[in-house]
């Protein structure tokens, strides 16, 4: 019974729009789901699809029949369970459809049962350097940051700082570069008496320089392509996806943009000349694309900020544009972001 409610909780008919695979796949926690049309398989659709798509332009009410790959990975009756597990662990599949040629589905084989609850999420390796914005003074969680910095925040059995510097570890980066203002001191002897198996770096704002302009204190020191992100969020995606997607696109910055999605509670209206009513909405749903606070950044963009100076990264995004840089964005679901630096959002993932 509970393996037939997991299974069920992934399907999704083909005529549903990208909102509702959106928010499905948010609710379960699932990066992938079978597409049906009545109790008939038609297709799988993952959360790269959907990115695809919105990268694509494509609306978010499209029906997600629209955006199916043909080029799927499935089995029949005819192979054997150790088949299915070596194409489920080469294409990392969250679980395994068995389709008759009928296109009744005889079996879906789920990681979870097979290898337990630990998944590979991890396509590609790489090592690139990762500066952390942590000189905040976390005003957002006060008054508990009035004693502790908010990178110090703790999250299950460790801080919101090293659960960072886990998640890049996880793909081989090794070298971090920590902009710290804030109670700099308690951060630095936190992390350094950890004996970390990082290269961890902190280098200091003399003072608050906005969130872009403490980069000016690392002319000289990074050389390579980098992420960057605050200290106060989590994104739960593929970082190796994140970078393929800023390479082939040749941009100097990409941004990882979070979808959100607001409910008004009222009916709204929509006026023309002289008062006159156009178009009433009941209670409409709005989605838009947000800046999560992780980033991609060329090393040249460096050299553009300036020193000593408030400067923000949409600054430096928007002098990108203006003298016709590329600025790509990446998108990832509702749930993929974390903002740790709202109460509500932290005590979702706080110990209990």
């Amino acid at each position: 019974m509970q393996k037939e409610k997991m299974i069920s909780e992934r399907v999704i008919q083909k005529d549903s729009n990208l909102i509702h695979a959106l928010k499905q796949m948010d609710a379960i926690d699932k990066k992938l789901l079978l597409v049906m049309d009545g109790d008939l398989f038609v297709g799988l659709l993952s959360v790269g699809d959907i990115q695809r798509a919105i990268i694509q332009n494509v609306e978010l009410t499209t029906a997600v029949a629209e955006i199916l790959r043909k080029n799927i990975k499935i089995a029949t009756p005819k192979d054997n369970l150790e088949d299915i597990e070596k194409m489920m662990i080469a294409y990392r599949m969250e679980f395994c459809p068995v389709v008759n040629a009928e296109g009744k589905l005889e079996e879906v084989y789920l990681w979870e049962d097979l290898f337990g609850e630990e998944k590979i999420v991890v396509s590609e390796h790489f090592n690139l350097p990762v500066v952390i914005m942590a000189g905040g003074q976390g005003s957002r969680l006060k008054p508990i940051t009035n004693v502790l910095p908010k990178p110090l925040m703790p999250l299950d059995d460790k801080t919101m700082l090293e659960e960072i510097f886990d998640r890049f570890n996880a793909y081989g980066c090794d070298e971090f570069f920590v902009s710290v203002n804030y109670k700099a001191e308690l951060i630095e002897y936190y992390i350094n008496s950890l004996n970390l198996p990082l290269n961890v770096s902190f280098f200091r704002e003399p003072s608050p320089l906005g969130t872009a302009g403490s980069l000016s204190l690392l002319k000289g020191k990074i050389n390579s392509t980098f992420f960057v992100s605050n200290c106060d969020i989590i994104i739960e995606q593929d970082y190796s996806e994140v970078l393929k997607f800023h390479k082939e696109g040749g941009f100097e910055v990409t941004i990882v943009g979070a979808i959100k999605h607001y409910s008004i509670p009222y009916g709204t209206l929509e006026t023309g000349e002289n008062g006159e009513l156009l178009k009433l909405r009941e209670k409409p749903d709005h989605t838009i694309l947000t800046n999560s606070g992780m980033y991609i950044l060329e090393p040249h963009l460096i050299d553009e900020i300036p020193t000593d100076k408030m400067f923000h990264i949409t600054h430096l995004i928007e002098n990108v544009m203006q003298r016709g840089g590329k600025v790509g964005v990446f998108p990832v679901s509702e749930k993929s972001w974390k903002d740790m630096g709202v109460w509500d959002e932290f005590l979702k993932n706080k110990v209990s």
